[in-house]
């Protein structure tokens, strides 16, 4: 359709930056105001959880819904999509996602919402996704390539999610909104951030669509696009910018505006060497994790299960699971270490004259 449009200077790749751009740009600002986590979502079991289970949901049910009207009228296809593949890894996507699930557990956050948080002023958080972006660039390309490749090679035939399963997400959300009861303003804000995700589809595998110059068909995600910005940003005369590197790029800003005019800037650190040890961890962790689960929570998760791909719905049912146990055996952890009686002090003895 690109073609159609009369643009004269402007080519698919340049026009799809522009729109990674503006689309991040709404996502910063959206999941900001709504503080869109999953690991919050999975994990908290308190009122703070119950809601984010709600918003996440709810933003999924709306994702999945709009992504599959686009099917339906046949304006996009994943019929040759990554995601629809006709093999399914299964042991590398359910490694990565135990491996992501456990490391946004040990950075406080999945990637999307370290983006967010880094943009508020949160250095942490911009020290964990350049980690991550890093591990995530030598999993795709660099030294953890082969172990990726290995994984990958144990497939089985991948099963077809029927049309009807569209509804789970919708039901899901509802059942959640009825246990948080949300107000409306926070549903119609997720409501919004999920409208994204058929946006981005629709923008990629429609609007932009060029024969003579194609473009990967994308929608939200953060994985593959840190890794690219972090390849564009040290070689960017040699390595063009896509659709990812603009879109990490607008997250960046909407949420530093959103926070910046609310007066939810400010800037924070690590506290000491063992918490940026725990960190840096989890940043290797969702970095790996992400590459071999084939996405992250919104990539696969939310991107990803909105084209009822059986491979998404495994990666994100394996970061769930990986959180969870993570969460449970820190937990214990720490109460092992609260109620462990301390050591009996030795006596100190007076020492005799000679």
């Amino acid at each position: 359709m690109f073609e159609s449009l009369g643009f004269e200077t402007l080519t698919p790749r340049t026009a799809s930056i522009l729109f990674g751009l503006g689309l991040g740009v709404l996502f910063g600002l959206l999941a900001e105001l709504t503080r869109f986590c999953l690991r919050r979502a999975a994990i908290d079991t308190g009122a703070s959880g119950r809601s984010a289970r709600a918003i996440w949901t709810t933003a999924l049910a709306v994702a999945v819904i709009g992504t599959q009207a686009l099917v339906l009228t046949g304006l996009i296809s994943f019929e040759t999509h990554r995601f629809h593949a006709p093999t399914l890894p299964v042991l590398a996507i359910v490694t990565g996602g135990l491996i992501f699930g456990a490391g946004m557990v040990l950075t406080r956050g999945c990637l999307s919402r370290l983006a967010v948080l880094g943009a508020s002023g949160n250095l942490r958080a911009l020290v964990v996704l350049g980690v991550a972006a890093l591990a995530a660039l030598a999993t795709m390309k660099g030294v953890s390539a082969p172990i990726r490749h290995s994984l990958a090679a144990v497939e089985i035939a991948a099963p077809t999610l029927p049309t009807w399963s569209a509804a789970l997400p919708a039901l899901l959300a509802a059942l959640f909104i009825a246990q948080a009861r949300p107000t409306l303003r926070d549903l119609g804000l997720a409501g919004l951030l999920g409208a994204l995700v058929p946006l981005g589809w629709l923008g990629t595998g429609f609007v932009l669509l060029d024969e003579f110059d194609p473009i990967a068909m994308e929608s939200l995600s953060f994985t593959a696009p840190l890794a690219d910005t972090l390849f564009w940003t040290a070689a960017a005369s040699a390595v063009p910018g896509n659709f990812g590197t603009g879109l990490v790029g607008g997250v960046l800003l909407g949420a530093f505006l959103s926070a910046a005019l609310a007066g939810r800037f400010v800037w924070q650190g690590f506290e000491g060497a063992s918490q940026m040890g725990r960190y840096l961890t989890g940043g290797a962790m969702m970095g790996i994790g992400g590459v071999l689960a084939g996405g992250c929570t919104v990539g696969a998760g939310l991107s990803g299960v909105a084209t009822l791909s059986a491979s998404a719905m495994l990666a994100l049912l394996s970061i769930i699971a990986g959180s969870w146990l993570a969460a449970r055996i820190e937990n214990r952890l720490s109460a092992r270490s609260t109620y462990e009686p301390a050591a009996p002090q030795a006596t100190p003895t007076t020492p005799q004259a000679a």
